[in-house]
Parts: structure tokens; sequence; C-alpha cells
């Protein structure tokens, strides 16, 4: 039951209000939803909307991004043009012009597109804890979680060169569906070899996957569909049945969306 709502004037204020054991809210998508259909104790909401972490900063290859900046900010900005797809690729404009970055990071799988994007970007995180301000790496948080009471305050990537940025997404409906297989990938060719890669996958567990596996099988070989086979059997993926898709389903069709992701065919 949702007991009170507080809209503090900055990211402290959110914070402390954190430490309380309220629960951050930012664009409501997925939290509100949660809300009116589940059953549960006592909720108190931190509102982020006034505490000043809204806004995108691009100062050459460098990317900041406001935690409580929405997706169709992030849609609507040309210098972020290479998120296009991934950005487009989520619900629909009423729910992109409310669901934000920070929001993004955290919704469970097959959702969180967005925070495949940025994980294949290698994003970092401000972080408002205790000792203040710290940077984390995205993929620590993805991992591990953030702790309770604290606050992420911005994400920090660096744009990828022209071309080197994948993003592919099979769905059942191309608006408000979540994914069935997400594939996200930084990755340089060079002479038809793969110079470096960075790939993540959404929808084949019940968080975000590092690739590491299909990353060291396509690290300094060629480009070809017979390769982008063998990595897709290079990692351990643990995919789920849901109202989208089978288990087997995810499984089956993971190396032809890997493949279309690497490949464009």
């Amino acid at each position: 039951m949702l007991i009170s709502v507080e809209m503090p004037e900055s990211a402290e204020a959110a914070r402390a209000g954190l430490r309380t054991g309220a629960v951050p809210l930012g664009g409501g998508t997925h939290l509100m939803t949660r809300l009116n259909d589940e059953a549960g104790g006592d909720l108190r909401l931190v509102s982020l909307r006034r505490a000043g972490l809204r806004g995108i900063d691009v100062d050459g290859a460098t990317v900041v991004l406001g935690a409580a900046t929405t997706l169709a900010d992030i849609e609507d900005d040309a210098r972020l043009s290479y998120l296009s797809p991934c950005v487009r690729s989520i619900a629909s404009p009423p729910v992109r012009s409310l669901a934000t970055v920070a929001g993004n990071l955290f919704v469970p799988q097959p959702y969180g597109d967005l925070a495949a994007a940025l994980l294949a970007l290698d994003a970092e995180l401000d972080v408002l804890g205790a000792g203040g301000v710290r940077r984390e790496p995205l993929e620590r948080i993805v991992t591990e979680g953030l702790p309770a009471g604290e606050l992420v305050t911005r994400v920090r990537f660096t744009a990828p060169a022209t071309g080197t940025f994948r993003f592919h997404k099979a769905s059942r409906r191309r608006l408000n569906s979540g994914s069935i297989v997400t594939v996200a990938a930084r990755i340089t060719v060079e002479d038809g070899v793969v110079g470096d890669v960075r790939l993540v996958l959404g929808g084949l567990a019940r968080r975000l996957v590092r690739a590491a596996g299909a990353e060291r099988v396509l690290l300094g070989a060629p480009l070809t569909a017979e390769v982008v086979a063998e990595a897709a059997g290079a990692d351990v993926i643990e995919p789920f049945d849901d109202a989208y898709a089978s288990a087997w389903y995810r499984a089956r069709v993971y190396p032809v969306h890997l493949r279309r992701a690497l490949l464009g065919a």
C-alpha cells in the first residue's frame, strides 16, 4: 500500500529519503504497474522529478546522462542517434516520455534494453552514497545490485565510433513488448577481422549477460556466419518462460538474432 510520496529538491535530499527505507521513483512505468498489480506492505516513494538529475551533456566523445533523463530525451537528441534503434524499441512514445535512464537499469528481464546498450558501451555510474559520489562500472551494479540507501545520479560512457555499435531486439510486436532476445554490441572490424568486441545479451537470463565466451571466439577472427554460429554456443545462458516466449524458443532463436545483429542477415 502506498502511504507517501516525497519530492525532494536535490540528490542529497533524495538519498536521505532512501536511507529511511523509501523506494526511488523515476518515471514509474515499471514500479507503478507492480504497485497496481501486486499486493504488498506499506510503501514510501521518493520521486526524483525535482532532484536535478535530468539532462544530457556531450563533451567530445564523453556522454553524461542524468539519472532522471527520459528515454524520449535520448530519442530526441541527434547527438545520440546511435542509440535510437534501442530507445525506439522500448515500449511506446507515451511510456518513453516518462521512463528514465536509471529506472531502465534496474527493471528485470526481459526489459532493460537501454541497460543492455549502455553495458555494451562499458558505461559507468555516478553513485551517491554515505561517502559522497563515487564511480562504479555498470557491469558491477548489474551483477551485484545497488546497496540500499544509495542513489544513481548519472550514467557516463564514451560514444562509439561510427559504425561500431550494433543493437538488435526480437520481440512479439514493435511497441509495448518485452524482449525475446536482445543483442547489443560494440565491435570494430578491420579487413574483415574483429579487432575489439563487447557483447551483451538480454532476454536469455534473469539478468543481462555479458557474453564473454562469444567475445573470445569473435576476437581476432573473421566476422563470418560460421564464426558467429560458434560464438552463439560459447556462453551459458539461462532462458526462461514468460508471456512473450518460452525458454526453448529463446534458446532456439538466439543464434539467428546474434547473426542478424552482427552481420545484418
